[in-house]
């Protein structure tokens, strides 16, 4: 009686989860697959549940499997952005200092929860939050259950660098105005450091971004000088390494740049001021430039227009210093500087680094590889996004022409899917 009644438990837990399991063929007229910069031609990628199960020749199809037709489109891995503020907003939609002190993190979830949703339906099914507060590790957690639509997220929490440097929220403010939170990210010794980077690791954070040099969308500090000493740099990169955490450092000036290189950071984020020796020793140590064009872009425009909307004495340093990253990106190229896909922004539309790093010199297969295997490997997670291969996420993205001809494609995406699940086709967002 007793096995009888184990069979019969078991059979129905066998029937649940072959209900539950679910097939999917996609037929890819051409498929660009973040492996090869040769595109191959009517292909199928055979997805079981959230993952690649196998891509075969042909038009083949499974038995019990749905087949969804892109025949007649680009197939391509999921996009990813590799520096990303998922709560941001745009700088001309909103007064920077009236937004900081009248919105609450709660304010900040939503806001990402929104923006994070856009994301994903503009083709990036993956991101790297680098300088978010608690909310983004809720969002991670809620994008990676299911819980809201978006892209899977790798989340830095606060940046790390020392009292009035670029990532320092008391720049400007009165100095006997507090809050609790302020703290998070401030390192003037190395101790401060190595606590700060495990503080990080409790509270979640899937790497650490750290602030070597001034920035320009900060009060008070400068873009021109290097902030962090080379023990406190060190301090911070290895601590995060033990722990199995990369660094994304965020730095202008060339001098700064080989300091925090050699301090072993895996990627510099902006390297907007970068010489001919900062590239020549990025790429020996093998460290990617993630240059940010559309942040530039943006913001730029926004100190043109409505200075008023940015932090006090932002507005002129935007305008001397956001036009280099643009002059000097053919350089990094020539270099063979390793770079990975990132826009800076939140709120905003994601794909416009393309056409900018396209104006830069970059080719259409390379801008492919620097959103989908070149992100991948620089975030650790090769094994699971940035290509289409047996065993990753079945994270795809598809436009109807040929993004190697016409890179205005990578702006027109019509089919989103992550991990199995369609959250776009034929252009419009489904009921996910």
């Amino acid at each position: 009686m007793k096995l009888a009644l184990l069979t019969a438990v078991a059979a129905l837990a066998l029937s649940a989860t072959a209900a539950s399991a679910k097939d999917v063929v996609v037929h890819a007229g051409t498929l660009i697959d973040g492996v090869s910069a040769t595109p191959q031609h009517q292909v199928s990628i055979l997805i079981h549940d959230d993952k690649i199960e196998a891509v075969k020749a042909g038009y083949v199809t499974s038995p019990g499997a749905e087949v969804i037709d892109l025949e007649h489109s680009t197939v391509m891995p999921g996009f990813i952005d590799c520096h990303i503020h998922v709560s941001a907003r745009l700088p001309s939609q909103v007064n920077s200092l009236e937004d900081a002190f009248t919105h609450t993190s709660i304010d900040a979830a939503l806001n990402g929860a929104k923006y994070g949703r856009a994301m994903l339906l503009q083709g990036f099914t993956s991101g790297r939050d680098v300088g978010g507060g608690d909310e983004t590790v809720s969002l991670r957690n809620a994008f990676d259950e299911g819980t809201l639509p978006g892209p899977r997220l790798w989340v830095s929490l606060e940046p790390l660098g020392p009292t009035g440097g670029h990532g320092d929220p008391m720049n400007g403010l009165d100095p006997q105005f507090s809050h609790p939170g302020f703290d998070n990210g401030i390192v003037d010794t190395p101790e401060m450091g190595k606590l700060r980077v495990r503080e990080h690791k409790r509270r979640g954070a899937d790497l650490i971004k750290m602030m070597p040099s001034g920035g320009i969308a900060s009060t008070g500090d400068d873009p021109h000088r290097m902030l962090m000493t080379d023990e406190e740099m060190k301090a911070v990169v290895d601590t995060a390494h033990g722990l199995g955490l990369k660094v994304a450092a965020h730095i202008y000036p060339a001098d700064a740049i080989k300091h925090a290189v050699r301090a072993g950071v895996d990627s510099v984020e902006h390297g907007s001021f970068a010489d001919a020796e900062a590239y020549a020793l990025m790429k020996q140590k093998g460290t990617y430039l993630v240059p940010t064009l559309t942040v530039y872009d943006i913001f730029y425009k926004a100190a043109k227009e409505h200075p008023e909307m940015l932090p006090p004495g932002t507005a002129a340093k935007e305008i001397a210093n956001d036009v280099f990253p643009i002059q000097h990106f053919p350089n990094a190229l020539k270099a063979g500087v390793k770079v990975a896909y990132g826009t800076d922004i939140g709120e905003g539309d994601h794909a416009r680094e393309f056409a900018l790093m396209h104006q830069g010199g970059m080719a259409p297969m390379d801008e492919i590889f620097a959103a989908t295997r070149n992100a991948a490997e620089l975030i650790g997670a090769s094994d699971r996004i940035g290509s289409v291969q047996t065993g990753r996420f079945a994270d795809l993205v598809a436009v109807d022409g040929d993004p190697l001809a016409d890179v205005g494609q990578f702006e027109k995406v019509r089919f989103v899917m992550k991990g199995g699940v369609v959250f776009k086709r034929d252009g419009m967002a489904t009921a996910q």
